[in-house]
Parts: C-alpha cells; sequence; structure tokens
C-alpha cells in the first residue's frame, strides 16, 4: 500500500508525515508526530477528548482522516502553553480542580480555547452549549464551567 505524503502546520510548525488513506488524523498525531495529548476516548466522535483545531475550526481528530490534513493549520492541546507558561485556560483548570483522570482534560482545553476565541465573555450557558461535545465522568461540568470563566476574565484583562 502507498503512503501519503502530508504536509500541514501543526502548532505552528510546518510538519510532514505519512499516512495510509484510512489513518485518522488522531493516529498520526500521537503515533507519528508524538503529539499524545490528544486522547482516544470513544474513536466515534461522541466523547471530545480527540479534539483539535483545524483552520479554526473543533474538530474531532478520530473521525478525519489524516490524509484531509494536507495543507491545514492543526492546533492541538500542546500548543496551548509557551514554554514553561501554561495557558491561562490551564492554569485555572488546575486552580478550580477541573480536571481528574485527564483523559477529557485535552480536548476541554482545546475546545474551551476555541470558544474564547470566538467569544471573549460568554456566558455559562454558551459554555455549556460550546462542550456539550465534550464529556467528563469525573468532575461534574461546574468546575469545568468556573474555570472557562476565569480564563476568560483573565484573558480580557477583568479582574
Amino acid at each position: 500500500m502507498t503512503k501519503n505524503h502530508v504536509v500541514a502546520t501543526v502548532n505552528g510548525d510546518r510538519r510532514e508525515f505519512l499516512c495510509d488513506t484510512d489513518q485518522t488524523l488522531l493516529q498520526v498525531l500521537r503515533d507519528e508526530l508524538a503529539l499524545t495529548g490528544t486522547k482516544e476516548g470513544c474513536g466515534t466522535g461522541d466523547c471530545g477528548a480527540c479534539s483539535v483545531v483545524v483552520d479554526g475550526r473543533l474538530v474531532c481528530s478520530c473521525l478525519m482522516l489524516a490524509v484531509e490534513a494536507q495543507g491545514k493549520s492543526i492546533e492541538t492541546v500542546e500548543g496551548m502553553a509557551q514554554g514553561a507558561q501554561l495557558h491561562p485556560l490551564q492554569r485555572a483548570f488546575i486552580e478550580h480542580a477541573a480536571l481528574q483522570c485527564g483523559i477529557c482534560t485535552p480536548g476541554l482545553l482545546v475546545a474551551a480555547r476555541s470558544l474564547l476565541e470566538r467569544s471573549a465573555d460568554p456566558t455559562e450557558e454558551e459554555i455549556r452549549l460550546w462542550l456539550a461535545g465534550n464529556l467528563c465522568r469525573c468532575t461534574g461540568y461546574t468546575k469545568i464551567v468556573d474555570a472557562v470563566l476565569a480564563a476568560g476574565r483573565e484573558l480580557r484583562g477583568a479582574s
């Protein structure tokens, strides 16, 4: 079987990889590019653990074929921190105890960042609606919503 050559921008860096026609973006991120922050929860696009942003759109990487990444810009949870400096969402998730087992956390962080980039001051209802595709079995959503609200305030410079 001939491998496909794909060139994409991943977390701001030009990356090249070879993939089979049936390989998912999730498989390539984890197995070929060693970006293991993105998790596989269900493998069917129902849990959101594998959420990434592709060309500004939130997607489940378990449902996207890797060959479809050709020429695209992909953002994963690894792209959130700047060196040792955590993204405000990452800090807020820690400060508000919005994570436990960690399976859902990367997808929730990527989804929440995508929301805050679209709406700097979302309501609790907007946050719950936006994150509805991300399942968490450990924390419940109150702490997650509180963390997103706090990060939004920080990113806006509000107190």
